[in-house]
């Protein structure tokens, strides 16, 4: 009888935590209720709240500062400034969306939607970096409708193949490069990603390596700029070495991956923006060519002038 009675209690307990659930479920899905299921997200809240917050902030700062970031690209009339800051804005929007929308990562029935965004989300990013070193490493000549059409060219041939080869083991062999399905596909999209890894890392080495050459006059004399390629060679070398941990099943190298993803994704986007914009849009045009003047003179570009 004793047995019985503690059945039936159990009975209704289940079938309430059941109904529970899918309320939540459904709450969560209509938009309602607590926000708790999407801000967890596949990685906890803090992951989430880490890579949502610094992309939210500057999206807002740009919204903040749009009308004087226009008036100035106006009166410059810089076609490479009015398509980079474009391209900024852009990528700050799938990057806050692909930031916010981490929950699509392990949610069934959204595998298409969240490899779309990634694929756009990394493209554009990466555009972003080709661009701005192919900018760069054209010296003086960086002005006018052609040095924008070549800029762009080298960067879109690249993106372009990088993207189709993602599209092409995603869609064309079932590697899930953007989430975690099995053991095995796991193992190949782990060397994918290494191999990915040590490409970038590799070209910023042979860039950060031309400072120590010869070649060191090819290259622009901001400080900035050194500095840029220090900070983007470390973040692609530690995601190279977090991705050499995870193929060897080092749970150190989950986490190292994950701190370098928020850093990449929460972080890049401001340094680009501090580094190389916020001079063009702050400052008048005759204090900003002594400021460039300044840092290459210490730089030392200027040193055989006084021989």
């Amino acid at each position: 009888m004793r047995h019985l009675e503690s059945s039936l209690s159990i009975v209704p307990s289940a079938a309430s935590a059941e109904i529970l659930s899918d309320a939540a479920t459904a709450a969560s899905s209509d938009g309602g209720g607590s926000a708790a299921p999407w801000i967890a997200g596949c990685s906890g809240v803090w992951y989430n709240l880490a890579l949502i917050v610094p992309s939210a902030l500057f999206v807002g700062f740009l919204a903040s500062g749009a009308r004087r970031s226009f008036s100035k690209l106006y009166r410059g009339r810089s076609h490479i400034m009015i398509a980079y800051y474009g391209l900024l804005w852009l990528v700050s929007l799938l990057n806050l969306a692909w930031c916010a929308l981490q929950a699509w990562h392990c949610t069934p029935g959204k595998e298409l939607g969240w490899n779309l965004l990634s694929l756009f989300t990394t493209a554009g990013m990466l555009f972003l970096e080709i661009t701005l070193v192919t900018f760069l490493l054209q010296g003086n000549d960086v002005s006018g409708a052609e040095a924008l059409a070549r800029m762009f060219l080298v960067s879109g041939v690249v993106v372009a193949v990088d993207s189709l080869l993602k599209v092409i083991y995603i869609f064309g062999f079932g590697v899930p490069l953007f989430i975690d399905n099995n053991e095995e596909t796991s193992r190949v999209k782990r060397g994918l990603w290494i191999v990915h890894k040590l490409l970038l890392t590799v070209v910023y080495g042979l860039i950060l390596s031309m400072y120590h050459t010869k070649w060191r006059e090819k290259l622009p004399g901001r400080q900035a700029f050194y500095k840029y390629i220090v900070a983007i060679f470390s973040l692609n070398a530690l995601e190279f070495l977090a991705c050499m941990l995870l193929g060897n099943g080092a749970a150190f190298g989950f986490w190292l991956y994950n701190l370098t993803t928020v850093c990449y994704h929460a972080l890049y986007l401001p340094l680009l923006y501090v580094m190389f914009l916020a001079d063009f849009f702050q400052e008048d045009d005759f204090h900003l060519e002594n400021v460039y003047y300044s840092e290459m003179k210490d730089a030392g570009f200027f040193d055989e002038d006084w021989d």
